[in-house]
């Protein structure tokens, strides 16, 4: 999630100081009426091999002779169990409507470790019945043959890392499974499952415009409920970024792009943000509430948070290291950093980085709800952005127009105060 102008505090005991803390860095001028959904993200950072584009908090391990992976699963469950205890004073009872464990390779953990940390969510918060609980799950043989497994344990949406069905982009993607492995892995998967993702990646690695045709027709003829579909970008701190590999130039990841909207639009999938394609009904929860400004809390090595008062929002990271948050969490002190909320000042930018990527933009009640300012404190650059074409908007909605979309950053940027 987007960390633009926060600022961090020395942490010190967050269960007890932490109403304190948040009372002493409360922005001025925000006053929220209701508060937004919450829903809760569950990290784990490990992985068999880090891949080379990858940014977020993994950590790779091994396996042994008995294809086991290793990591301590009893002390990190334990961790997560300690580092819910200590924010259970911050969310005072607000009920959780969906969960998404992710990673990392949380599909590594074993089907007991699933169930244990369930139990623990269930003994612990108020989570809302027929919530999508959705597991990160890469498409090796041993992760797929514990797929029923994870159902039984309460996991009802999957979402799968296939990346892409050709393997020399596999292999420079420095994914461990092969076309067979993700083809058989989808089998299984859609056999148990009604709601599952499929990831994939396009401008890969000299990638032509025929071979993500031929990725995306295959990933269609699982048709999935739902098709999560992203442009290879290199990001800092990787090792892609350090030793670029060859990507196709702008106007071929562009006629990629365009192509993915048409065909994808008439396989019948709703193009409902950037990157997001679901059939009807099928959209992310927890992703939705992420592009709607909600709250989430995050636990477990590296995760982020974002919770609402009346008064101000509030953002904290857990310890990133996996031994330094086994350590912390096992002292009740799991959080690294606290932030304030961004100021009065930058919210709109902050709300307008994740609204503007849905397609159908947001609804005026939740800029005002989520936000606590009103319509009438953005009005210059909504002025700007309609004169520029860049959105349509009436007393219900703004929505980001063909170019509003195509330029997004132009587009978010406006609402930077004094960007205008």
């Amino acid at each position: 999630m987007p960390e633009h102008s926060l600022l961090p505090i020395t942490h010190t005991n967050a269960p007890e100081l932490g109403e304190a803390i948040c009372k002493i860095i409360a922005p001025e001028g925000i006053q929220l009426t209701t508060l937004p959904p919450l829903s809760l993200y569950v990290h784990f950072p490990w992985c068999l091999r880090k891949c080379p584009y990858c940014d977020f908090n993994a950590y790779a391990c091994t396996r042994d002779l008995l294809n086991e992976a290793q990591f301590p699963e009893t002390e990190y469950l334990n961790a997560l169990r300690s580092d819910i205890e200590a924010a259970l004073p911050l969310i005072c009872g607000r009920p959780i409507h969906n969960v998404f464990i992710g990673g990392g390779t949380p599909s590594l953990l074993s089907a007991q470790a699933i169930d244990r940390l369930f139990a623990d969510i269930h003994a612990m918060l108020p989570l809302d019945v027929g919530a999508e609980i959705t597991l990160e799950a890469n498409p090796g043989t041993l992760e797929a043959a514990k797929f029923a497994s994870f159902r039984s344990s309460g996991i009802n949406r999957l979402s799968i890392g296939i990346q892409s069905f050709n393997n020399t982009h596999l292999r420079a993607l420095g994914r461990i499974h092969d076309a067979v492995q993700a083809s058989r892995a989808i089998e299984v998967a859609r056999t148990i499952f009604d709601n599952f993702n499929l990831d994939l990646m396009f401008a890969l690695p000299e990638q032509t415009l025929l071979q993500c045709q031929v990725d995306v027709e295959t990933a269609l003829s699982f048709a999935p409920p739902h098709l999560s579909l992203y442009q290879l970008t290199l990001e800092p701190n990787t090792y892609f970024r350090k030793y670029p590999p060859a990507l196709p130039d702008d106007d071929t990841s562009a006629d990629m792009q365009e192509w993915i909207h048409a065909r994808t639009r008439e396989a019948g999938y709703h193009n409902y943000e950037v990157s997001a394609y679901a059939r009807e009904h099928w959209h992310s929860q927890h992703n939705l509430n992420y592009w709607q400004f909600g709250d989430y809390l995050g636990i477990g090595a590296g995760a982020h948070s974002k919770l609402s008062f009346p008064d101000r929002i509030v953002r904290q990271m857990r310890h990133k290291n996996p031994d330094s948050y086994l350590a912390q969490a096992a002292s009740g002190e799991p959080i690294q950093t606290w932030y304030t909320a961004v100021s009065v000042r930058d919210l709109p930018f902050e709300f307008m980085l994740n609204a503007l990527r849905l397609t159908e933009g947001f609804l005026v009640h939740h800029f005002v709800e989520r936000t606590g300012l009103t319509m009438t404190s953005i009005e210059p650059a909504l002025v700007e952005a309609e004169h520029r074409g860049l959105i349509r908007r009436d007393q219900v909605s703004v929505v980001p127009t063909p170019l509003g979309q195509r330029f997004l950053s132009d587009l978010q940027i406006l609402f930077l105060k004094g960007s205008i």
